[in-house]
C-alpha cells in the first residue's frame, strides 16, 4: 500500500479522499460484524462505558473479598456433597478452612465475613448418609 499523501487543504476533506480510496479498494469489504448493528449503540451514555467492557471481556469481577470468600465457601460445600471420596472432602475443604481462619485473624476489606472455618467431620458424616440413602 502506498503511503498516504499529506493533506493541503482542510484536513475533513482530506479524510474523506482517503476512505473513498479506501472504498473503492474494497478495504471495508467482508469486514467482521458487516451488516449488524452496533452492540450497545442504543444505550445511555455511561462514562465508565470502556472500563465495563474491558472487565467483560477479561471476565473480571469487583467482588469484595469477603464476599468472594463467602461464595468460595458455599461452591466448596457443594463439590464437597458430590465428591467421590472422603480424602477428596478432606483435600477440598482444609485449605478453604485456613482461608477462613486468616480471613478471620485479619478481617479483608467490605462487609463483614460472618463465616466460621467448615466442620469437615460433620460433611463427611452428611456426605455418607447422602450415599446410603440413594
Amino acid at each position: 500500500m502506498a503511503e498516504p499523501q499529506r493533506p493541503t487543504g482542510p484536513i475533513e476533506s482530506w479524510v474523506e479522499r482517503m476512505i473513498s480510496e479506501a472504498i473503492e479498494r474494497g478495504e471495508f469489504d467482508n469486514l467482521p460484524g458487516e451488516g449488524k448493528p452496533i452492540p450497545g449503540i442504543d444505550d445511555p451514555p455511561d462514562p465508565l462505558w470502556w472500563v465495563k467492557q474491558k472487565m467483560r471481556r477479561e471476565n473480571l469481577s469487583v467482588v469484595p473479598p469477603s464476599l468472594a470468600l463467602r461464595k468460595e465457601a458455599e461452591d466448596a460445600l457443594d463439590k464437597a456433597y458430590a465428591a467421590r471420596s472422603e480424602q477428596q472432602i478432606w483435600d477440598l475443604l482444609e485449605p478453604l478452612n485456613k482461608k477462613i481462619r486468616a480471613a478471620i485473624r485479619v478481617p479483608p476489606p467490605g462487609p463483614p465475613l460472618n463465616l466460621m472455618p467448615i466442620d469437615i467431620d460433620r460433611v463427611v458424616r452428611r456426605w455418607q448418609e447422602q450415599r446410603r440413602a440413594s
